[in-house]
């Protein structure tokens, strides 16, 4: 994965993660993760955008009306690895 651990204090705006994977900044602390044939994977969010916290992989939930926590991380890449591998 060619992603950098400082994404999100000076994230892109877009990006490729490999495997077929990309993300795009929605908001400070906000990244949509999707596929190549653009279907939404899930959501890294930063809850307080800027310092040194974790982050949280989020899915949408089969009813698409909630979303379902997949975990908390310490790393940007952990997260996006949670979302491509669960």
């Amino acid at each position: 994965m060619s992603v950098s651990t400082s994404i999100p204090s000076l994230a892109p705006v877009r990006g490729s993660i490999g495997a077929g994977l990309s993300f795009s900044q929605l908001n400070n602390g906000l990244w949509r993760i999707t596929r190549a044939d653009g279907s939404v994977l899930g959501y890294v969010e930063q809850p307080t955008a800027g310092s040194a916290g974790g982050y949280t992989a989020k899915r949408l939930s089969p009813d698409r009306r909630s979303f379902r926590v997949v975990g908390e991380f310490r790393t940007f890449e952990d997260a996006l690895a949670s979302l491509r591998f669960s």
